[in-house]
């Protein structure tokens, strides 16, 4: 018979905190999306490694925002969004759709306006253009589901995953 090992000692053991819940999900390996609208001054999004298939019938995507985010306006009123999946050598660009106070849609990001006059970005591995159906509160984030209306899946290369704090690629 062999010991299960024990799940810590008291010293390792930590009450439920922001900290905790930060410190726990570095570990957990996430693809790397970015999620755009179009916002009454123009363009907005942001990087999520949040997002989730919800369902195949009717397909349903979810993902995580936070309620001060400066994505959040334009995502709370607009009905329709972008959502693309970034492959490894998008690093850069899943940087700058998550700093603070980024140009976002400026160069040398490469973008067209899509259906639904949703930003869709170039180069990126998929992408979905989705009717949003629900945003429900969750703490300080909103969760939002949405509807998919249509995408391209046919972009190549690999994913970009977000782990440890930082982007990185798969290993084989």
């Amino acid at each position: 018979m062999t010991a299960t090992p024990a799940l810590g000692t008291p010293g390792d053991l930590q009450p439920a905190s922001p900290d905790l819940l930060r410190s726990v999900f570095r570990r957990h390996a996430a693809g790397v999306a970015v999620i755009t609208a179009r916002g009454p001054a123009g363009p907005v999004g942001f990087t999520a490694t949040s997002l989730t298939s919800v369902s195949a019938e009717p397909p349903l995507i979810s993902f995580g925002i936070g309620a001060g985010a400066s994505s959040w306006p334009a995502v709370s009123a607009t009905d329709h969004i972008g959502v693309h999946i970034l492959g490894e050598h998008q690093e850069e660009l899943a940087a700058t759709f998550a700093r603070s106070g980024a140009d976002r849609f400026g160069a040398p990001t490469a973008w067209r306006e899509g259906p639904e006059s949703v930003p869709v970005l170039d180069g990126v591995l998929a992408w979905l253009v989705c009717r949003i159906v629900a945003r429900v509160p969750a703490g300080d984030h909103r969760i939002v589901i949405a509807e998919v209306l249509l995408g391209d899946p046919a972009g190549a290369g690999r994913p970009l995953l977000y782990h440890q704090g930082r982007f990185s690629g798969l290993r084989d």
